[in-house]
């Protein structure tokens, strides 16, 4: 009884200061003071995660460049495209609304009230997931047995469909949107997002399985780097190719497996060349479903600026294909209409 108290007490308050502490105006105050220090805080992070410290006044690697762009790139874009909400919008502007919707996932849900979650209403496998985040799904699964797979951070839990599941569902959302994201990493686009809660049909391939993920690290609209993801959350394969399907000398904390040049390889270079003409650096991530092309969600930051490389000199070379060009957004034709 007393444990059910507190933790009501614990959410109550959690509610009441964390839209104080962790608002813009409380980003931009933790900015402005680590800004004093030299980012001090954010250098140890990175430094711990790859051996040095960056260099934020000449950077060089892709790291450093990762750590610049956060603190000094105000391109306006950047708070649409790191919405997964918002960024189905900048789809259609870029590429039409027919070519957007072939590639879109179909959207069943969108709220800012978890409570209101129609979960009678899903007919169909889907995720559930913050469009201010990343790391934090929610699976349905199996439609007859209502199975439900909640993934944080690399942490799995199965629960099995009742009124209590869909309680601790409604509260796990609830908590997603008290909680900032990259706030004290510097990642300023996600403070200013208003957070909800999206729920898309759950992709997967004739054989049941969930497609492979292609991410297109651009470089002012040059794809340089390919990386592939499968089986993500069962025997994960992860290698990286340049913009040829050649491999690259790189290696992931797991030995990755070659798979062939995909056929639709210059198809998705297409589509990601149009949807990163304007900024400097962007990942695009697509699905390849049964030689279908599906949108994955864009990425500013990757892994905040702290990759891990093997051989550590490919971290510079990556860097190298990035030309830091401050204000770039300005300078450009492209039309930042947020």
């Amino acid at each position: 009884m007393i444990k059910k108290f507190l933790n009501s007490v614990k959410k109550l308050l959690k509610k009441i200061i964390y839209p104080i502490i962790y608002s813009y105006t409380g980003y931009i105050i933790n900015n402005f003071i680590q800004r004093l220090s030299g980012y001090k805080k954010e250098r140890q992070r990175i430094f711990n995660s790859i051996g040095y410290y960056p260099n934020l006044k000449t950077p060089q690697s892709f790291n450093e460049k990762i750590l610049w762009k956060k603190i000094y790139d105000q391109n306006p874009l950047l708070t649409k495209v790191s919405d997964k909400y918002r960024a189905r919008e900048y789809l259609i502007e870029i590429l039409g609304e027919k070519e957007a919707k072939k590639i879109l996932i179909p959207l069943l849900y969108v709220t800012d009230k978890p409570e209101t979650i129609p979960f009678d209403s899903l007919l169909e496998e889907c995720i559930i997931k913050p469009n201010h985040a990343s790391g934090k799904y929610i699976f349905l699964e199996n439609i007859e047995k209502k199975r439900y797979v909640i993934v944080e951070d690399g942490k799995i839990t199965v629960l099995s469909d009742c009124k209590q599941t869909r309680n601790e569902i409604i509260d796990v959302c609830r908590s997603w949107l008290l909680k900032p994201y990259g706030f004290y990493q510097h990642e300023w686009v996600y403070q200013k997002l208003k957070r909800k809660i999206i729920i898309e049909t759950l992709l997967r391939d004739s054989s049941g399985k969930i497609p492979d993920d292609y991410k297109f690290n651009m470089f002012h609209g040059e794809c340089r780097v390919i990386d592939f993801c499968s089986n993500r959350f069962t025997d994960l394969n992860y290698m990286s190719y340049d913009q040829y399907w050649k491999s690259l000398p790189v290696k992931w904390d797991r030995p990755g497996k070659h798979i062939e040049k995909p056929k639709k390889l210059d198809e998705m270079l297409f589509i990601a060349e149009k949807l990163s003409a304007g900024f400097d650096f962007i990942r695009v991530d697509l699905y390849l479903l049964d030689r279908k092309i599906y949108f994955g969600e864009f990425t500013n930051y990757p892994m905040s600026g702290g990759i891990l490389f093997n051989p550590a000199s490919y971290d510079f070379e990556m860097g190298s294909f990035w030309k830091i060009i401050p204000n770039y957004w300005i300078k450009s034709n492209i039309n930042f209409k947020t």
